[in-house]
């Protein structure tokens, strides 16, 4: 390269770099407030987190509080939630403690009125239904309590064990002993199955004088030699 072409290609990138600072110069405060956004957008959600995470603990210290003070129906008709999710939940332990009251219309209400609770995670608003269906027992409507069960028994539901195992209670109540072996089998069979759901099904299989068939991914017993 000659020296005349060393001195051009100097002259233009000495140009380039002043086109370069002047548009610094002249549009740089445009990225500082772009750093200054990003910034402080980090930091508000930080804080709402925080916040968040503040208002949940909180809640869950006055539940706790309630749950291990003497009095614990006003202390927890006293607690005055943020949200309709911690509403329900708060309902639903009412509910709880008017069933170990013994009042069972006073539950039903409190389960209801959380099942009804707008906006809510399946998990919450299914568990009221359920535990409705159960206190309620044979004074539901039956033909309510079969579409509830059948509703939370399809495939996907939370509960859906749960929700099966009450199916199998309601079939033996009206004397269809094959009909509650056969779900109880069908709660063996399924992959989300607990340890206290294996027992329950088992003994009623048993008790009914069915066949217990092989839970899938249990531990087989040793053959006698």
């Amino acid at each position: 390269m000659s020296e005349t072409d060393s001195f051009i290609d100097e002259v233009t990138d000495a140009v380039r770099q002043d086109k370069l600072f002047a548009a610094f110069r002249k549009w740089g405060w445009i990225g500082g407030l772009i750093i200054l956004a990003i910034v402080g957008g980090t930091a508000w959600n930080a804080y709402q987190k925080e916040q968040a995470n503040a208002k949940a603990r909180g809640f869950g210290d006055q539940v706790m509080a309630a749950m291990n003070g003497q009095d614990t129906d006003p202390a927890l008709a006293a607690i005055a939630p943020d949200g309709a999710g911690r509403a329900a939940v708060l309902k639903i332990l009412q509910g709880d403690q008017a069933v170990s009251a013994g009042k069972t219309k006073e539950a039903l209400a409190f389960y209801d009125a959380a099942a009804a609770e707008p906006g809510l995670p399946v998990s919450i608003t299914q568990l009221a239904q359920l535990k409705s269906v159960i206190v309620a027992g044979p004074d539901m409507d039956p033909a309510k309590r079969d579409a509830t069960l059948a509703f939370l028994a399809t495939p996907g539901a939370p509960y859906r064990l749960l929700a099966i195992e009450q199916q199998a209670a309601v079939k033996l109540a009206s004397g269809d002993k094959d009909g509650a072996i056969a779900l109880a089998k069908q709660i063996l069979e399924d992959a989300g199955l607990t340890p206290g759901l294996q027992q329950r099904a088992t003994e009623l299989i048993v008790a009914l004088g069915g066949e217990v068939p092989p839970v899938p991914g249990a531990a087989q017993a040793a053959p006698q030699e």
